[in-house]
């Protein structure tokens, strides 16, 4: 008999092979991140007649605790594992370099989000009128005041039209194309305990981001089809971005390694740019919850340093 017989006959007709463990979280990660951001968006169309504050308290520390994760994720897995991985493809490749090419990728990432958000912003401030020119009109003619405001009683929010669907979609896909990228960071790990970290990051960022645009696609008057529409977009870059990653993360040769290193440090920016000029400053600016905040932003970063520690 020859060697490898006893393992062929150990498998039966009908068994099927078992995807690898790090694949089997992906293929779960796809159904995960088109629910939980979706449930998350829709929540406020079906809970609230008027659209809430976005910085409600319980919001705001959830949005800190996964500044936590995200500031573990990305010092102490993704920056570490990018910066191993384009070592080795420049290496394959018999590349010498002069240039800090690692880090102007990774300062890409940042900047490509960075360009797509003040842009968006931009788009919106030049839509509204400025704030000499807001004293002169009556108050009922007000546009994209928001609710509450101290523009006087009888101020009424702006009704829904072409200029506000025009924000609304640019911020839509601004947060779109972020969400590929950040998809494109859970697609690109190997193992199995590194998907599941970035898959949790994933998940809680994912599903306080789809809240609050909900929030500000309601605050816009937008009709709720619209507002459904957008939230399903937002849903399905992520997945997108997984499956991206995965099938660039079996390529085995060099230029392939250096292209997956490519993305990964892409991906990399765009979780620097939301845990250190998105997330904290926004949470850590408004004097209310100090204490508690910090804790949740350790607990996160001690949640993904434990797992670190157990799986590594």
């Amino acid at each position: 008999m020859e060697p490898g017989a006893g393992a062929a006959l150990s498998w039966s007709p009908g068994a099927a092979p078992q995807p690898p463990p790090a694949l089997a979280v992906k293929l779960g990660s796809l159904v995960m991140l088109l629910l939980v951001p979706l449930a998350c968006g829709l929540a406020p169309l079906w809970c609230f007649r008027q659209p809430p504050d976005p910085r409600s308290p319980v919001l705001s520390l959830v949005s800190c605790f996964s500044g936590g994760v995200f500031m573990g994720t990305f010092l102490l897995d993704l920056l570490p594992d990018y910066l191993d991985s384009i070592a080795a493809a420049l290496e394959g490749l018999r590349v010498t370099l002069q240039f800090p090419l690692p880090e102007f990728i990774l300062a890409m990432g940042f900047f490509l989000v960075l360009v797509l958000e003040q842009a968006t912003l931009a788009q919106r401030e030049l839509a509204e009128p400025p704030e000499e020119s807001r004293a002169l009109l009556p108050n009922g003619s007000i546009q994209g005041a928001a609710p509450g405001s101290s523009g006087g009683s009888g101020v009424s929010p702006a009704p829904p039209g072409a200029p506000g669907a025009l924000r609304a979609g640019a911020l839509a896909l601004a947060l779109a194309l972020h969400a590929v990228l950040e998809g494109l960071a859970l697609g690109l790990r190997e193992g199995e305990a590194a998907a599941l970290r970035v898959l949790l990051a994933l998940l809680l960022h994912k599903g306080a981001v789809a809240f609050g645009l909900s929030l500000e696609l309601l605050r816009s008057r937008l009709r709720p089809p619209a507002v459904a529409s957008c939230l399903a977009l937002l849903a399905l870059m992520s997945p997108l971005g997984v499956g991206v990653g995965t099938a660039l993360a079996v390529g085995a040769g060099p230029r392939q390694r250096l292209c997956r290193a490519v993305l990964e440090g892409l991906a990399a920016g765009t979780f620097l740019f939301v845990t250190f000029l998105e997330i904290l400053p926004q949470e850590l600016g408004v004097p209310r919850n100090r204490i508690p905040k910090v804790m949740l932003i350790l607990a996160g970063f001690a949640l993904v340093s434990a797992i670190l520690f157990v799986k590594g």
